[in-house]
């Protein structure tokens, strides 16, 4: 039977970040079951941030007001941001986590697979031909400006490769959910390594 520590159960964090395009508020417990309460402003985030809690077994509270009357570039991308840097501070040393994480996500014809390590480093790769533009209201191009802005701030090198799809809103569902799935592995105490740093370099 594992033994986990108390410090991998209040794995928490929360965050606000305010500027003068937008004010965004995150709750994260990396140890939650998937719960969600969001309300981004943008219907499609919200229902991509709903598929990396669930999928990632994390509870997520994000609340959001930006200059949607601009575009949703803004509030996107400051989300991906506030995001990362709460997950930097729930995540904390990282001592005795698996530290890699990966996962491949069908759904019907579409199917992406998303690696990560908890690196430290900030990087991103990002290979994902969307077969349009839009997805309904959503441009497209603001999925990778998510990921860019969480990387930066979570210091987590990540790489995002949509293998095939026809449908847009596949292609970007199998995306977030087989992020939130590589999260939940990246995250995960491994017994072996208790209280170890997961780096031949002793930090992370």
């Amino acid at each position: 039977m594992e033994k986990i520590s108390a410090s991998y159960l209040m794995r928490t964090a929360q965050v606000t970040r305010n500027t003068l395009e937008t004010q965004v508020s995150v709750s994260l417990n990396l140890d939650g079951n998937g719960q969600v309460k969001l309300a981004s402003g943008v219907p499609f985030l919200d229902h991509m941030l709903d598929q990396i809690a669930r999928h990632g077994l994390m509870d997520l509270d994000v609340s959001a007001k930006g200059d949607l009357h601009i575009d949703a570039h803004h509030t996107v991308e400051d989300i991906g941001i506030t995001l990362g840097q709460a997950f930097a501070q729930a995540i904390g040393d990282k001592k005795g986590v698996r530290r890699y994480g990966h996962a491949y996500v069908p759904l019907d014809e579409a199917l992406s697979r998303v690696v990560l390590d908890l690196s430290g480093r900030p990087g991103l790769v990002f290979e994902v031909d969307f077969t349009r533009a839009r997805i309904g209201e959503f441009d497209a191009d603001l999925v990778r400006e998510f990921f860019q802005g969480f990387v930066n701030h979570a210091g987590v090198t990540l790489h995002v490769d949509c293998l095939r799809g026809v449908n847009a809103h596949h292609q970007a569902e199998t995306v977030f959910k087989a992020f939130g799935r590589a999260l939940r592995m990246a995250v995960e105490p491994d017994a072996r390594m208790a209280g170890v740093m997961p780096s031949t370099k002793g930090s992370l």
